[in-house]
């Protein structure tokens, strides 16, 4: 993102600075959230959430078709909003983990660095601003760009690279601050959000949708897995599938259900490592369909949530395919606001 267009913040409650038309009102496009620090966040050499992963993501959303974009720095989350997700415990010993040099591994495939908490903290400052300005109106969408991930995250365990639930936080944060009854996350990263799942398999306010490969890491995503009051929506798919597998499986298996749930505002768990490219899975998705599934989940959420749709950035690791999958859907989003 641009420096001119970023304000550096250091308080738990500072806001990035929002560029603005003449006269001060703020720009009615897709806001984009990101900051520096998301690529301070080391993990060991040969690992595939790498910072070049931010970089890529940063540097074509910097091309003259995304000017129209609102741009805010992501601010430091306020932890009560974390609280309402994570018990303040395991919060405390996250940041008490967190190491002034080096690395620490918190299992084999969860790492933190110097950089790291600050990273946490500025990804889910990222999805409450965003949650924000969306719901106040000021934005129509938002896409947020940050690492590490989240959606592996459950209430009281970081896992597959994941620390905090963000999307989780930006939920929480829709109804308590907000006043939203029902909250959507849709979640098409190849790898399931068990950590979502987890954290909402009981809350029948939340619904919880994802297509994914099985079997895959972390082996949580069978359509049994239904919740506590059916609104756990899982739709796995085999490897090698492509896009087609994954347009039915939204039209069979998720859309009628959003339509039924009539959420007030849609999250999107925007991985993108079911692309053809990436080295982790084995689906064949191209940027055409994560285009399709924006389109779609915008028409659904023009039809119950006045429009309001919050994406957050999950995984993928080839640096090709995530830059070209983030380009489709956030110009997608851009055509809708």
């Amino acid at each position: 993102m641009d420096g001119e267009k970023r304000r550096s913040d250091t308080g738990a409650s500072d806001r990035g600075s929002r560029d603005v038309v003449p006269g001060g009102s703020p720009l009615s496009s897709t806001l984009l959230v990101s900051h520096p620090c998301f690529a301070n966040h080391q993990t060991p050499p040969g690992h595939p959430e790498r910072p070049d992963r931010i970089r890529v993501v940063e540097r074509i959303l910097e091309h003259e078709r995304f000017s129209p974009l609102a741009r805010e720095a992501a601010p430091r989350v306020d932890l009560a909003d974390v609280f309402r997700v994570h018990p303040e415990e395991y919060v405390r010993a996250l940041e008490e983990a967190a190491p002034e040099e080096g690395l620490i591994r918190l299992d084999a495939d969860t790492s933190m660095s110097a950089g790291t908490w600050e990273a946490v903290l500025r990804g889910s400052g990222a999805v409450t601003l965003a949650v924000d300005e969306v719901v106040k109106g000021l934005v129509p969408n938002a896409f947020c760009a940050i690492r590490p991930p989240g959606h592996h995250a459950e209430k009281q365990t970081a896992m597959g690279f994941c620390f905090f639930n963000h999307v989780a936080v930006a939920a929480r944060r829709a109804q308590a601050v907000h006043g939203l009854e029902r909250v959507a996350i849709v979640d098409w990263d190849v790898h399931h959000g068990n950590g979502t799942q987890d954290i909402f398999w009981a809350d029948k306010s939340v619904m919880y949708c994802s297509t994914h490969e099985m079997p895959l890491y972390p082996g949580t995503g069978a359509a049994g897995e239904t919740g506590e009051f059916g609104t756990i929506v899982n739709a796995p798919l085999r490897a090698g599938d492509g896009g087609p597998e994954f347009r039915e499986a939204f039209e069979v298996a998720i859309l009628p259900r959003l339509e039924s749930f009539r959420p007030d505002l849609v999250i999107i768990s925007a991985g993108f490592d079911a692309h053809v490219r990436d080295p982790l899975a084995n689906l064949n998705l191209t940027e055409a369909d994560f285009a399709w599934a924006t389109a779609q989940l915008m028409d659904l959420a023009d039809s119950s949530a006045g429009g309001r749709v919050v994406s957050v950035m999950e995984g993928g690791y080839d640096l090709e395919g995530l830059s070209r999958s983030v380009a489709a859907h956030v110009m997608t989003l851009m055509r809708g606001a």
